[in-house]
């Protein structure tokens, strides 16, 4: 789908937060945006599969994605969540190679997406776009050397801690009596986060809901702040 002005519009605004090309002119910028395309997809439709040969690069305008790893035994692993402003399949598009994990829509989506040959053209123009991105790729290499570390070192109880923690972060409110509450997520959804077990799981939750240390209110977890006085102190 060719980019209507709305769309340029919109790809011309989360263009300019990409490093890759946030030192280009403005001139330069438009220019690129003619070289992307408009592709939706459907809530838990897959934009593509772990070891598929396409080589594109997606910004995500509208929507969000899971990123995800699946093993020989068929168990799925979540990388990360993307949200719009955030871009994916970079690797690929660097060096032409497979898809190093999938992607699946979690609601309905909306990507611009850019070929990688028309990628190529642009760093013969402008060869810092290629220094920016191999900079971003850097940052996700050093987040993924932490997610390995957590896996390899802390127990399944440190894990869930600690991404609760994150999810606080990321969504998460504050109440007076200084518990926080996120959206709930089933065990399963948990375990896939945390490169553990459901069983494990469900036995975690179970001993941290009778030590009144997690409510399940609804939809939502309540968490007690006393959940995470053993590791980094959580800011407001």
């Amino acid at each position: 789908m060719i980019l209507k002005e709305k769309d340029k519009l919109l790809v011309g605004k989360f263009l300019k937060e990409i490093p890759a090309f946030r030192n280009l002119s403005d001139k330069r910028v438009e220019q690129i945006i003619n070289d992307f395309t408009i592709h939706t997809f459907r809530a838990g439709e897959t934009v593509f599969y772990q070891t598929d040969k396409s080589t594109d690069m997606y910004i995500i305008l509208e929507g969000k994605v899971k990123v995800t790893l699946l093993s020989e035994e068929g168990d799925e692993f979540v990388l990360t969540d993307l949200n719009p402003g955030d871009f994916f399949g970079e690797m690929s598009l660097i060096d032409g190679n497979p898809r190093s994990a999938s992607v699946t829509a979690e609601e309905d989506s909306i990507f611009a997406v850019l070929e990688r040959n028309r990628f190529l053209d642009a760093i013969k123009e402008d060869p810092e776009i290629a220094i920016d991105l191999l900079k971003s790729l850097v940052q996700r290499l050093r987040n993924a050397t932490e997610r390995e570390e957590s896996l390899a070192f802390l127990a399944v109880h440190q894990r869930l801690v600690k991404l609760f923690k994150k999810l606080i972060k990321d969504e998460g409110k504050k109440k007076k009596n200084g518990f926080y509450l996120i959206k709930k997520r089933t065990h399963k959804e948990i375990a896939e986060r945390i490169g553990a077990s459901r069983e494990s799981i469900s036995k975690v939750i179970k001993r941290l809901v009778s030590g009144n240390l997690i409510t399940e209110n609804g939809d939502l977890f309540m968490l007690s702040p006393k959940l995470f006085e053993d590791i980094d102190e959580l800011t407001d």
